[in-house]
């Protein structure tokens, strides 16, 4: 591949709230593009992207699906991500291989929760972006409004380079403040015609275009005396210089349309080529060496280095098997090729090479430099694993993945069920994740985990569907986990004489309560001569495994530090097992002495409401143990924003439903875990068994 097709190269993402519009406008995308003949429609559960039966029976994307298509000779890889919150892990591995974004935001409900959080995600990963003003025919419309909520409420430097003709039912056309012409439509079915700027936006262009001249003179020494001495500025130089500022993060152009009527998606094809970079634009990517972490490699984008990528996705095709999509960073690799999966330190070979479009697929026999395929074949690669060149291998960063924070209890209905229930969830958590299945040891209880009720309720529905297995559902539970009030010393002897050789383990070990969210730390500030260095692994793991157990109510222990202070050993008897049962008991005695808390998590939730709803709607969220942090008028509703715990949020839609009489929403995503009130706490443990009034 030569570097010129490296820079008609753009692997983007469309990211919003849930309802903004993505997936209709990846299809516009895809028609004006040629890759397909006919639009679907999300509502007739039609479109290419939304595949699932379970996305078009609710008209939600649920999966990320990959696609490619070309526009001007340029090649556009796509990867259509989910809107709603339970959702949020197929977003984040996207972002994470992605070079550009494009972010949908609604031109009524302007900067919505999620597209907050998809935003912060963007920034986690440093992708360039646009934003793409949607909708702007409903109801309501407002794009100025939208423009200063961006600046406002994700802190990005929003640069308008359209502004729209109209709005609502008048919404004809855009401004193109590059080129100064405005550009309008006729019917929904033919392509824009160019016209000269109407005497009614001349003033507001002018304005718009100083501005936006202003924004990207920073970027461009040239572009900056001819701003200041009033010289004639080229398109070229313009575009350049929005190139410039979008990819270095520095600011975002805005543009606007209406996907559904077919308005405004070909200038934001345009945008794309023009904005966001070519996997040439992108910094090398850094890894590691996996044998000594210490050492940081660099891969340059080009075709003579070694073979790296990062696999982004497992998908089980009915047809194929498992499919693991990756995304290669540098070099090449051919089917039939063995690889180096540095992650877990497994050979792999590359059985089929796939050109993924949603659920369709395409053979290939290579592929290179900043291009996405799926791999068919690879038995050990699972999300967030390298696979690289085995002669000069790389560890590239892991994705990080939310937590857990609603469980439900499942069963097989049958006999038969019960060895293919076992293998279904194994697959769906290898899919995913942010599901995750465990068997509570207490009750031999097999618990789903996952992100929300809807996210569990897919789970549940593809098991059915998929894998031919119907299963009894529990109630939903939520994930409690405990911690330590206080800091506290716990000593831990294990010694029995088998009459041969013993068991011999003795520790003393600190345990302190550290931040939120900062899981487990473990120091070891004991003598050498007290305990050999072999055994230190083991009383680690030893508090570990303990952790898992916790000690009021049988829930995961997090957020706390452990000190090794002082121990002791024999000549013969001591060994791993008995360090790591020493370590379990001064665990357990500690967080005795230390106050053991109960921790539960905690939703970050936004209800919109019209305002003679909303007493009722605050009432409600105060009997469920809400805090209302701040209330805002936006486009004639009240927005809430509420931090309430999810135990009390079970079956909120349905009452929200009746406080309004049908005309209130909400989201909601999980924010941080917090105590849980003493009398809240009680309740618990006596459900869990614990404790007896």
């Amino acid at each position: 591949m030569s570097s010129v097709d490296l820079l008609k190269i753009r692997n983007i993402g469309i990211m919003a709230h849930i309802d903004a519009g993505k997936t209709t406008t990846t299809e516009r995308i895809l028609f004006y593009t040629g890759k397909v003949h006919k639009m679907g429609e999300v509502h007739e559960g039609n479109t290419v992207m939304d595949w699932m039966p379970q996305e078009q029976e609710r008209g939600i994307t649920i999966t990320s699906a990959a696609t490619t298509c070309f526009w001007k000779d340029y090649r556009i890889n796509i990867i259509d991500t989910p809107g709603h919150v339970d959702f949020t892990i197929e977003v984040e591995r996207s972002l994470r291989v992605l070079d550009g974004a494009i972010g949908v935001f609604c031109a009524v409900g302007g900067v919505e929760p999620q597209s907050e959080t998809v935003w912060r995600q963007a920034n986690k990963y440093h992708v360039p972006r646009i934003a793409f003003v949607n909708k702007m025919d409903r109801v309501g419309a407002n794009f100025s409004d939208v423009v200063t909520e961006m600046r406002e409420r994700l802190g990005a430097n929003a640069i308008p380079i359209q502004i729209p003709i109209g709005a609502e039912d008048t919404f004809s056309g855009y401004v193109d403040l590059v080129r100064m012409k405005a550009l309008v439509w006729e019917s929904n079915d033919k392509p824009p015609h160019e016209i000269e700027i109407p005497d009614n936006l001349k003033e507001e262009a002018a304005q718009s275009r100083e501005i936006l001249l202003e924004a990207v003179s920073e970027y461009d020494d040239t572009l900056m005396d001819a701003f200041l001495s009033g010289g004639a500025i080229s398109e070229a130089s313009i575009n350049a210089a929005i190139r410039k500022g979008c990819i270095s993060l520095k600011m975002v152009p805005v543009l606007c349309g209406a996907s559904f009527k077919n308005k405004g998606v070909q200038a934001l094809l345009d945008a794309i080529l023009d904005y966001l970079p070519s996997p040439l634009d992108i910094k090398p990517v850094e890894g590691h060496d996996p044998e000594k972490l210490e050492f940081v490699l660099k891969r340059k984008p080009a075709l003579d280095e070694p073979f790296s990528a990062l696999a982004f996705k497992i998908m089980n095709d009915p047809f194929v098997g498992t499919l693991t999509f990756f995304r290669v960073y540098s070099g090449s690799v051919e089917t039939g090729q063995m690889v180096l999966n540095s992650a877990k330190g497994k050979r792999e070979r590359i059985g089929r090479l796939l050109q993924m479009h949603a659920n369709k697929r395409e053979d290939i026999n290579k592929v290179s430099i900043g291009e996405i395929a799926a791999a068919v074949g690879m038995r050990f690669s699972t999300t967030g694993d390298t696979i690289c060149s085995e002669k000069e291998p790389i560890l590239l960063e892991k994705i990080e993945f939310p937590e857990p924070v609603i469980s439900i209890a499942i069963e097989p209905k049958t006999k038969a069920d019960q060895e293919k229930l076992g293998s279904a969830l194994q697959r769906l958590a290898m899919e995913d994740p942010s599901f995750r299945v465990t068997v509570n040891e207490d009750t031999g209880q097999t618990l789903i985990s996952g992100m929300g009720e809807l996210h569990l309720e897919i789970i549940v529905d593809r098991m059915k569907r998929e894998f031919k297995v119907e299963g009894n559902i529990g109630k939903p539970q939520v994930a409690y986990k405990e911690t330590i009030g206080a800091s506290a010393k716990g000593e831990g002897k294990f010694i029995r004489d088998a009459g041969g050789k013993g068991q011999y383990g003795h520790v003393v070990l600190l345990f302190e309560p550290i931040a939120r969210g900062k899981g487990f730390q473990f120091v070891n500030s004991i003598m050498p001569d007290k305990i050999p260095r072999e055994f230190i692994p083991a009383i680690e793991k030893g508090v570990q495994e303990a952790m898992l157990g916790g000690v009021l109510a049988g829930f995961p222990a997090v957020d706390m530090k452990a000190t090794l202070l002082d121990g002791s050993s024999h000549e013969t008897d001591s060994t791993e097992i008995a360090y790591k049962i020493a370590a379990s008991i001064a665990f357990k005695e500690a967080c005795q002495k230390g106050g053991p808390t109960l921790l539960e998590p905690v939703m970050s939730c936004e209800v919109s409401c019209p305002e003679a709803y909303m007493g009722g709607v605050i009432g409600d969220l105060n009997s469920r143990r809400g805090k209302i942090l701040n209330m805002a008028m936006r486009h004639g509703l009240q927005i809430i924003k509420a931090e309430v715990p999810l135990a009390q949020m079970f079956g909120y839609s349905t009452a929200l439903r009746s406080a309004s009489q049908g005309r209130a929403n909400y989201t909601m995503e999980f924010s941080h875990y917090e105590p849980v009130p003493q009398a809240a706490a009680e309740d618990i443990l006596v459900k869990a068994g614990v404790l007896i009034r």
